[in-house]
Formats: structure tokens, sequence, C-alpha cells
């Protein structure tokens, strides 16, 4: 049934492949239409706000279109509807943050931009961590890699990371993280908006513990003693603290089963981490990329790894020793209030200096702005795509 179903879908998609391509026409979507977040976000939002009133004509895609009542700047379609593979279909360029799929049949003339999900990675990925991925997960990642013309990187190690096991040997885009433009920002106003929709004091101190998922989907990992944690912050730091709990979208229906306590909240069903790290005075994370994002706000980020030996000898292996990270690494909730005890801020910002160095930073908080106008060329000077032909 599923081999028929998906012949009907290809038919379809080559009847919508025969249509003209529109120029301005930028298809877009996140995490497979979970979400409006990520690099495509950041992407959309800057276009909406720096390019002439239809100048492009930005279609997202998304799961559930009409949960996005409150977004007017774009058009929405529903993933996999007839309209969604006619969009699909007839866009200039294609925008997305994970893999496609091969009911993605790019057309010669199309561009499609593969913004990826991490400006940097601890964990190994792709072709360096192959002997772990699915059989067909790495067959499908071969298959997007030869569709792709363009891929951002946000730092010369990533860069070489892309050369060496992204299985692409096209253009790599080295300006920045479009999602990360915001963490140069301080707009106020815009934070403002975030606790309101948490529904959080402005004046709150705010801790984000946002740590990845496990193989076997182990909670009890997350074994954070909050209340001493936010008593030990108060002390060091003072404010009244108030900790958000963002587990990954794998555990999005595990998250209910970890106990809160008083002021700290479950937002693991937020969409967009950008905006909690914003409004974070502190990170907690363990093995998550998210702390190279943070490392822009140069704000304390500590990891709490207690199972280290563990997950690095079961789930994946690090492109980087915790040790040779600028961030603090604790394997015990005593442990990290020793850390958070003996924090010393100079020392600190003296290693994200460093370690900003040595991998080759791009990110100025204007990747948003260089890509806009890769864009426009895209549409409106360069003649097609050449890098990729669909059979």
């Amino acid at each position: 049934m599923a081999s028929v179903k998906k012949s009907i879908t290809l038919a379809i998609i080559y009847i919508f492949n025969c249509f003209p391509i529109k120029k301005n026409k930028i298809f877009m979507f996140s995490y497979y239409g979970s979400q409006y977040g990520c690099n495509p976000k950041y992407i959309s939002d800057y276009i909406s706000q720096n390019s002439p009133k239809n100048k492009f004509d930005v279609v997202w895609a998304f799961n559930d279109p009409e949960s996005r009542i409150n977004m007017t700047s774009f058009r929405k379609v529903k993933i996999m509807s007839l309209r969604y593979f006619y969009e699909l279909s007839t866009s200039k360029i294609v925008i997305t943050n994970f893999r496609t799929t091969d009911l993605y049949v790019k057309r010669r003339n199309q561009f499609y931009i593969q913004t990826w999900h991490s400006s940097l990675r601890l964990k190994q990925i792709e072709k360096d961590a192959e002997s772990l991925l699915p059989s067909d997960y790495v067959q499908m990642a071969k298959n997007d890699s030869l569709k792709c013309d363009l891929l951002l990187s946000g730092c010369k190690y990533s860069t070489e990371i892309f050369k060496r096991a992204f299985w692409y040997d096209g253009e790599i885009f080295e300006h920045g993280t479009p999602r990360n433009d915001v963490l140069f920002q301080n707009n106020l106003s815009r934070k403002g908006e975030i606790f309101e929709k948490l529904n959080v004091p402005y004046s709150s101190k705010v801790i984000l513990y946002a740590p990845t998922f496990r193989k076997d989907n182990n909670l009890e990992v997350y074994n954070l003693d909050f209340s001493k944690i936010s008593k030990k912050l108060k002390g060091k730091f003072g404010g009244e603290w108030i900790v958000l709990v963002k587990l990954h979208p794998h555990l999005i229906s595990k998250s209910s089963q970890l106990i809160y306590e008083e002021n700290v909240l479950d937002v693991t069903d937020y969409d967009d981490i950008q905006e909690l790290l914003t409004i974070s005075d502190v990170l907690i994370t363990d093995y998550s990329s998210l702390m190279f994002d943070y490392s822009l706000t140069r704000r304390p980020c500590f990891l709490y790894v207690p199972d280290v030996k563990e997950y690095i000898s079961q789930d994946r292996n690090l492109y980087f020793d915790l040790m040779e990270l600028p961030f603090i690494s604790a394997t015990s909730n005593r442990d990290l209030i020793n850390k958070i005890e003996n924090f010393h801020y100079e020392e600190y910002k003296n290693g994200l200096n460093e370690f900003s160095k040595r991998i080759g930073s791009f990110e100025d908080g204007r990747a948003c702005e260089y890509l806009l106008r890769r864009i426009d060329k895209i549409c409106f000077s360069e003649k097609r795509s050449e890098h990729y032909e669909a059979v």
C-alpha cells in the first residue's frame, strides 16, 4: 500500500514539475513542518522586514498550518497536500534545515539552500558517524546532498566538517548562521514579548536547561536539583531566578514525566529555542550544539554531563574533548553547584575568545543580510543552477 501511495505521489510531482517555476517564490520548512523556527524562520523574517512588499512570494509548509493563524507575512500549506507539492515544484528557491526526502524531486532551474540546524556541533554527524546511522537515513542524506546548491557554515571548523562528512562538494556559504543574528541584538521590546508569551515576570533571571536526547530516552540523566542551583545562582549573581526546561523534540511526549518544582517551567513545546537563548542569563546543557550558539551572548554556560563515559561509548563520538571547550563541565549536582560558586567571568570570557579564534567563527550578526543579497541574485540575476539536474 505504501509503495502504491509513493508511486502516485511521484506521478503528481512529475506533473507539477512541468509547470513553470516562479522566479520570486521561496519555499521553506523547518524540521519537516513541525515548527516555525531555526534558520528558515530568521531568513523568512528578514526577507519580510527588508524586502519591498510582494518582491518575494514566501511559502511555508507546516504539519498543522491552521495553528499558525498570526503569521501573515507568508503563505502556508499543509505538508504532503496537493498544494504542498505544487508550491514546492514551482518555487525558485527551496530552504530547509534538515534533509529532504525523495519526495522532493529537484528541478534543473531550482536552487536548494541547505541551512542545517547548528552553527557547530559537539556530536559527530553524517559520514563521520555513518556506522551509527540507519542505512536508509544515510542514503537519504547522500541523495539530499546531490540536490544541494548552497550549504551555510557558521565557522571554518564547520566548513571542514561539511567538506569531509556531508557527501557534498558544492559551494559552502561562509557568512554565519541566520538564527544566530538575533543573539547579537539587544532588542528589549522583543525580549518583553518573549517574557509575556511565557507568562514570566520581566524582572526574572532565567536559567535555560536544554539538554539533548539519549538513544534509550532515559530521563534519569536530567536529574538536576533546580532548587539548589537557583539558590546558588541567586547567591552568586543576585536576582530572583526561574528555570525553563526545554527537552529535545524527541522527548516532547515525555517532558511531563520530569518533576518540576516551584519556578520551573516546561517549555519543551516552545517552537523557537533561539528566543529562549536571548532571554537566558545562564544556559545549562550537555552535548547539544546550543552551547556554541549561546557562546555568542558571552553569558555563562555549564555542561551537566553525569553520563559522559556512557554517552561517548554508546551514542556518538565527539568532535571536541569536553576539557577543550570553554564551557564549565560538571558530572553531578554537587559538582555543578561548586562550579557555579567558583565561576570567574573574566577567565570564562578569555576562554570563549580563544575558542572563537580556534574555530574561525564567521558569526557577526549579519548572516541573513548576506544571504538575502545572494537570494536576490539567484532569483533575478542568475539564469539557472547548474549544480544538479534531476533524472
